[in-house]
């Protein structure tokens, strides 16, 4: 009895030790494909600010909350469980989903470059009036989520692709790693941003004059910050969408684009000395995003002017 006690306990730790490494594995795989998510979690957190612009400061955390319950819910309910099956039966359609997503983002990011540049905007814009809040808010929130359902998409897609676990648990266990971290860091510091106008409004109101002088400072900087924002919004778009179609495209057997890029960044490292390897990705993520708008361009001109599409209203 006792030897058949100690074999018991043996196994026990045996198991224990394995899970404990497993999980190990799960978290260490979650956080280098989660790194690779970075530009679309920038793109997200420029992004979403805009969806509360122009609504009463009392209405913009709960709002905020509202979105973020629906990107839960994209990410843990609708995404999450498609992944584990495309991962199981049909890993070779991720390769082409991640592409739709990135020409997805190229669109975006080009059409925001080229309504700067004077093309007609479409469909509801944050300048437009707000004739019933109650609805425009709806609409606002509705809005987001739907956005936030292509960007997690793109997310999981991405982290998907970057795993190398060889249970269909262990990859759900990761994805939804990253899933609840993204959208916490994400929504917490949108949370943040769109909170630091009324804090600097309230220290400006302060009997003590270092505090009044950083309030009446930090009123005056968000304004810059999200325009800052919203342009960085816009590159981390047209880079990380272009990037996926560099990748995408060589993948399935056609380089030229992954040529054209990669070339460049060899031939700038090569040129840089002590600053090749900053130099060479900057290089990379230029091409990329110039790729990106070129496509984006594309496929806003044939959805605009061929099409007649004129945005969600």
């Amino acid at each position: 009895m006792p030897s058949g006690l100690v074999a018991l306990l043996d196994d026990v730790t045996v198991i224990a030790r394995a899970a404990s490494a497993s999980i190990d594995d799960i978290a260490a795989a979650a956080g280098r494909a989660g790194s690779k998510t970075a530009g679309v979690v920038i793109d997200d957190a420029a992004v979403t600010p805009s969806y509360v612009t122009g609504l009463s400061p009392a209405r913009e955390l709960p709002i905020i909350w509202a979105i973020t319950k629906g990107s839960f819910f994209n990410k843990l309910v609708i995404l999450l469980p498609g992944a584990i099956l495309l991962s199981e039966f049909l890993p070779w359609l991720i390769i082409w989903i991640l592409m739709l997503g990135g020409a997805f983002l190229s669109y975006e990011g080009a059409e925001k470059v080229m309504e700067k540049l004077g093309a007609s905007k479409h469909g509801k814009t944050v300048e437009d009036a707000i004739e019933d809040p109650v609805e425009f808010e709806k609409q606002r929130v509705s809005g987001a989520i739907r956005t936030d359902l292509i960007l997690s998409a793109e997310i999981m897609a991405i982290v998907l692709n970057e795993l190398d676990l060889p249970t269909w648990w262990e990859r759900g266990l990761a994805l939804a790693l990253v899933a609840i971290a993204v959208t916490v860091i994400v929504y917490g510091a949108v949370a943040i941003i769109v909170k630091l106008d009324d804090i600097g409004l309230a220290l400006s109101k302060s009997h003590s004059a270092a505090q009044r002088r950083f309030g009446e400072g930090l009123v005056a900087f968000v304004p810059k910050l999200l325009l800052g924002l919203s342009f960085i919004g816009t590159i981390a778009m047209l880079w990380v969408g272009g990037g996926i179609i560099v990748h995408g495209t060589h993948e399935v057997g056609f380089d030229l684009f992954y040529d054209i890029a990669h070339g460049a960044e060899y031939a700038v490292k090569a040129a840089t000395g002590a600053l090749s390897g900053v130099l060479g990705w900057v290089t990379y993520a230029a091409i990329s995003a110039i790729i990106g708008l070129a496509l984006g361009a594309v496929i806003a001109f044939v959805l605009h002017k061929v099409i007649g599409y004129e945005g969600a209203h």
